[in-house]
């Protein structure tokens, strides 16, 4: 059966890799631990040419990125070019403002959006990618029962944009990360596993979370890497926002890869 590429997502390893000098360093420490695929995500402000020779020393390689929108929409070229120095084929958002999502005409106007920003990238080789929060899976107000997740799925090019599942939010919002996968196939390059536990002090009107070290949460992992082999999914990224143990973005970043390692050797 398929098996999936195991990798790390470096927004969780962000304060680790503001310079190049520490960018090296945190690659280092991934490669000793038998990462070889990474995506590239809030990394200092330092030349696609130095990410890449410091990718190269290591041995790695970037399965996608996520990059703020105002650069994907009016620094299209540019955003082009830098994936080409890093050898990376996949353009990811990891945010949609609130003001792109608030209505069924702006959701379909940033469905339209993103198709032609992906089609500007087919014309050079590569593709879009969207990654989930919560908020995406809300009914919007006059959209008889849609959500702006299912605009976006339904109204884009499926051979052109992407996205890439968040299953910590997904599960938060109420949602089967599982029939998403499925509902998804051919249309996921990268999943990111996250994990979080409820808490009793709510947040913002809402049920209180907190990220934890995969495995530790309550989200059923075993059963979307089963999914994830099902649907042939490329890539599986470890990411975790903040909660890391003790503090430590490493440790849990090693928590976690120790975690995948396991999961991935268990279906064998």
């Amino acid at each position: 059966m398929f098996k999936p590429k195991l990798g790390i997502q470096l927004y969780t390893l962000r304060d680790c890799c503001k310079t190049p000098e520490d960018f090296d360093k945190t690659l280092a420490r991934l490669a000793a631990m038998g990462v070889k695929d990474v995506q590239i995500s809030a990394i200092g402000d330092f030349p696609a040419e130095t990410q890449r020779e410091i990718l190269d020393r290591h041995g790695m390689a970037v399965c996608v990125t996520h990059k703020g929108l105002d650069l994907i929409e009016n620094e299209t070229d540019r955003m082009i070019a830098e994936h080409k120095i890093i050898g990376c084929d996949a353009l990811g958002l990891g945010w949609s403002p609130e003001d792109r999502r608030d209505t069924l005409a702006h959701a379909q106007a940033f469905a339209a959006e993103i198709n032609r920003i992906a089609g500007k990238l087919a014309a050079n080789g590569m593709t879009f990618h969207y990654h989930n929060h919560d908020f995406e899976f809300a009914p919007l107000p006059d959209g008889d029962g849609r959500s702006f997740y299912d605009v976006l799925v339904e109204e884009t090019d499926p051979a052109a944009v992407k996205f890439i599942p968040d299953v910590m939010w997904m599960h938060y919002a109420g949602q089967d990360p599982v029939q998403w996968l499925r509902r998804l196939q051919g249309r996921v390059k990268v999943l990111h596993f996250k994990d979080y536990v409820p808490t009793e002090t709510p947040e913002n009107g809402r049920p209180g979370r907190r990220f934890v070290s995969l495995g530790q949460g309550v989200v059923d992992l075993p059963a979307l890497y089963r999914a994830a082999r099902e649907t042939e999914i490329p890539f599986i990224v470890y990411e975790q926002d903040d909660g890391w143990t003790d503090g430590d973005a490493f440790k849990a970043t090693e928590e976690s890869w120790a975690y995948m390692q396991a999961l991935a050797a268990s279906a064998e």
